[in-house]
């Protein structure tokens, strides 16, 4: 199996909005450099290949390797280049001239851990800070301004929009520096609430990742939220083996009773809302239980998971280091990309980062795994939906 990690190396000129999706039940198209008419081979020499001056011979291919922090999770390879077809989306545009992106993929042949289990069978498409994620090179290249946002549905549907920077009436937080330095997204919370009980002390820092399926806590703030959680809940607990939460609940014959919700409180009055932080257990008579769906982890730095954005559209806006959030069916929708009413550019896509505290999943377990591995270098499971959903609208790794 070929993972596949893009990187878009600099073009001038683009049209307005780029789109795309995640459709986690299509069928996952393989990508060969030797069958692809505009494919060529990546020198070691080249600026963005990480040999660099170390580079042995200009007619070596550059080799690859990414270590993720969960389960022993690697992959290595070499680092093609080749061009993405991204077409114009928006309705209001007629033309619909396409635009050819220069890329560069990282075609894998050896991974390990997680990548043997199902994980990420079609491979990343990263949105990092970095100067060689997705993002980082289209607003380089002007495509669009640095911003992106993203959105899941209750159907594990979603959209991510390429220069989003999402609408005016949306909430928002700054981004916060790591170490001092700009290094991902973290955003600062000032109050956690349950139902509508707020805690004491329960301030910290979260890594907001979509690459990360659940949400974790600091161990102090985590003992506050689920004792309140636990106290407020009318269900009795109980053990589902093979789940990882602590906080299960048994179903009564009614179902799934009142849940309290989560808030997460930031300055300027603005509030996170999880309506609904559990995650339902069903059997075969319906659901049987439920859980809290969040973990405690070590440090002073959580992580928002994929499971707490359901329901929002959540705006990564790098140009002004802020995150903004607003509730969304993820259904198509007219595209804001800027919120102070200029017109910038918009394309989509998800980001897979790397935690502080080390807890940091790999991609998760995308759709299902293809039946047969292959020699051949699979297109990225996200990017293959990016393209999907690029040619019907347009405003869509490391």
């Amino acid at each position: 199996m070929c993972t596949v990690v893009f990187q878009l190396l600099q073009q001038p000129g683009a049209p307005s909005f780029f789109g795309a999706s995640i459709m986690q039940d299509k069928d996952l198209n393989e990508y060969s450099p030797s069958t692809s008419s505009t494919s060529k081979s990546l020198s070691c020499s080249h600026h963005l290949c990480e040999l660099g001056l170390s580079c042995p011979n200009p007619k070596q291919q550059c080799p690859y390797t990414i270590n993720y922090y969960s389960d022993d999770t690697s992959t290595s390879g070499f680092l093609v280049e080749d061009v993405l077809h991204l077409v114009p989306g928006h309705h209001s545009d007629a033309s619909n001239k396409s635009v050819k992106a220069p890329v560069i993929i990282g075609c894998g042949s050896k991974q390990t851990g997680g990548y043997l289990n199902g994980v990420a069978p079609d491979g990343l498409l990263g949105l990092g800070l970095g100067e060689i994620s997705v993002p980082s090179f289209l607003a380089k290249a002007g495509y669009i301004k640095n911003s992106f946002s993203l959105c899941f549905n209750e159907d594990d549907s979603g959209r991510l929009f390429f220069g989003d920077q999402g609408i005016a009436e949306q909430q928002t937080t700054p981004f916060l520096p790591l170490d001092g330095k700009n290094l991902t997204y973290i955003v600062g919370v000032d109050e956690c609430c349950v139902g509508s009980s707020c805690l004491d002390k329960t301030s910290f820092k979260i890594l907001v990742d979509s690459g990360t399926s659940f949400t974790f806590l600091p161990d102090q703030v985590y003992g506050k939220v689920v004792d309140e959680f636990d106290r407020q809940v009318n269900a009795s607990k109980s053990m589902f083996q093979g789940y990882p939460w602590q906080y299960c609940y048994k179903s009564s014959s009614h179902g799934v009773p009142k849940i309290p919700s989560l808030t997460l409180k930031f300055g300027a009055s603005n509030t996170f809302v999880v309506s609904n932080p559990v995650f339902v257990i069903y059997g075969t008579q319906g659901a049987v239980g439920f859980c809290l769906a969040i973990q405690p982890t070590d440090g002073d730095v959580g992580t928002i998971g994929q499971n707490f954005m359901t329901g929002y559209k959540i705006v990564f806006d790098r140009e002004n280091f802020k995150l903004g959030w607003s509730r969304s069916n993820c259904q198509e929708e007219p595209l804001n990309p800027s919120a102070n009413g200029n017109s910038p550019n918009s394309l989509p896509t998800t980001e897979q980062q790397s935690s502080p505290n080390g807890h940091a999943v790999a991609p998760a377990v995308a759709g299902r795994t293809p039946s047969k591995s292959s020699a051949k270098c699979r297109l990225s499971f996200l990017a293959n939906s990016f393209l999907l959903l690029l040619t019907v609208h347009i405003s869509f790794i490391n």
